[in-house]
């Protein structure tokens, strides 16, 4: 991907890569070749290359056009191009004598009149209408691909590409077999409202344009730099020693992985120190069968039909056994190597039991904390009842202080002296009201009296047992 300083750009170029305006990783601009011939001088201008070579959807497609007015332009740079009926916005990916060699690479003549112009740098304005042409894409794709579902079409619309002055529409495509897509055309040239080409593509162009993450966690390698697709078959992994398993020798286009054939060379020429016709050989104890050959330690390995054993046989072994076959000579043994292994081995550790030797510390301090929490908490509701309880019994004895010393006066004065409380009688047929605590003082103070015991009354409130009794 592009580097993170691509946001401060200064004069249209990046301000962080320092590479002539684009990122050296290709995550800015797709397909990007390095200009090694930057720094050459030009001698004459009439001999420099008049030809440039320009990117769109981010290095998706390249073509070239032709500088007719000599203006100097750099990598990066955004400029206006001639187009069918309107014109096209690009950015610029090479230029000078690169572009040469790039156009005797892919055969194009830097001359020929099919070349078209660059007209200009491109204005605000242009980028203006190209950005907002370049958002249909998507809504175009989409109802495109609703249009083909309604004429069943076998074919699948991979992309959608405007023009910059949205005056024309490209449609890139996939299909087994031949489509007649004329009825096709019209409907989209209606529905658009643009002039309509349509262009087939591989599994592996559709790869490309759309991008994505390989199984090796880097870019697609035809997103980033491939633009050759050369044919791949399952012989490439054979000769490697790769299990032929369809899932894992695919790409993410379906078809076998393009990264196949990059290894495929060294193999081949590591393959040509190993003797040829020794599939076979013959022991004392049967016939052992080539399974695989493992170019980094120069070994054969082979198997014997009375156990899955694999032997690893050296280059030497082998051709002497085979030297011997022809001379009708079975040897005794294959007489294999001892592979051993560069990588240390694992110590397995013993098993300790440590029940109880383990303290989760974070548990620990969870119950800590919910324990001491609980605890707040009792102590916070046992204030409040300890306030109410101090503040009870204050009133509960201020007013029984009164009433005793009142008692105690009224037993020092004569009985005589003690208020009579006379029994309100109801009327008949009516149910007895029982007075409130205010109107029967007396109600309050007969509980107390009771309840106490006769010692503990003055000497004073006895009465002499020959005393007569008054009826009140």
């Amino acid at each position: 991907m592009g580097c993170g300083s691509c946001g401060t750009a200064t004069g249209g170029k990046p301000g962080g890569c320092k590479s002539n305006g684009g990122c050296s990783t290709g995550g800015c601009n797709r397909m990007n070749t390095h200009d090694w011939l930057v720094n050459l001088p030009v001698c004459d201008i009439e001999t420099a290359c008049r030809a440039v070579e320009v990117s769109f959807n981010q290095g998706s497609r390249k073509e070239f056009y032709r500088n007719t007015s000599l203006q100097l332009f750099e990598k990066g740079d955004m400029v206006a191009l001639e187009g069918v009926s309107g014109f096209d916005v690009g950015e610029i990916s090479l230029t000078g004598e690169i572009v040469r060699l790039q156009l005797k690479k892919k055969g194009v003549d830097e001359f020929s009149s099919e070349m078209k112009k660059v007209l200009r740098r491109a204005t605000d304005r242009d980028l203006d209408i190209c950005k907002q042409n370049k958002l249909r894409e998507r809504e175009a794709l989409i109802r495109s691909r609703a249009i083909l579902r309604q004429l069943n079409l076998n074919m699948k619309m991979s992309l959608v590409e405007f023009q910059a002055d949205g005056k024309k529409a490209t449609f890139y495509y996939i299909a087994d077999d031949r489509v007649d897509f004329r009825e096709l055309i019209k409907i989209y040239a209606s529905e658009f409202r643009v002039k309509v080409e349509m262009r087939q593509i591989g599994s592996r162009q559709e790869a490309g344009k759309v991008g994505g993450i390989g199984s090796c966690g880097r870019e697609l390698c035809c997103a980033t730099w491939l633009t050759d697709f050369k044919s791949v078959n399952t012989t490439a992994a054979r000769y490697q020693n790769l299990s032929i398993n369809q899932t894992k020798l695919s790409g993410q286009c379906g078809r076998l992985k393009c990264c196949l054939n990059y290894e495929l060379d060294t193999y081949l020429d590591a393959l040509q120190g190993f003797p040829e016709n020794a599939d076979i050989l013959q022991v004392a104890r049967g016939t052992a069968t080539l399974i695989k050959k493992d170019i980094f330690k120069n070994l054969m390995w082979y198997v014997l039909p009375d156990s899955n054993k694999q032997y690893p046989l050296t280059i030497e072994r082998v051709q002497k056994i085979r030297s011997l076959n022809h001379q009708n000579i079975v040897p005794e043994e294959l007489e294999a190597v001892e592979v051993v292994s560069s990588k240390m081995k694992e110590v397995e550790p013993e098993f300790v039991d440590v029940v109880g030797h383990i303290s989760l510390k974070s548990l620990e301090k969870a119950d800590k904390r919910r324990g001491q929490r609980g605890k707040d908490q009792r102590q916070q509701q046992q204030r409040p009842q300890q306030g109410r309880t101090q503040q009870q019994r204050p009133q509960q004895q201020k007013p029984q202080q009164p009433r005793q010393q009142q008692q105690g006066a009224q037993d020092q004065n004569t009985p005589q002296q003690r208020p009579k409380i006379q029994a309100h009688k109801p009327a008949p047929g009516s149910a007895p009201k029982s007075l409130p605590n205010s109107q029967n003082p007396g109600a309050q103070q007969q509980k107390p009296q009771q309840r106490n015991n006769p010692q503990q009354r003055p000497p004073q409130q006895r009465k002499p047992p020959g005393s007569p009794q008054k009826n009140g």
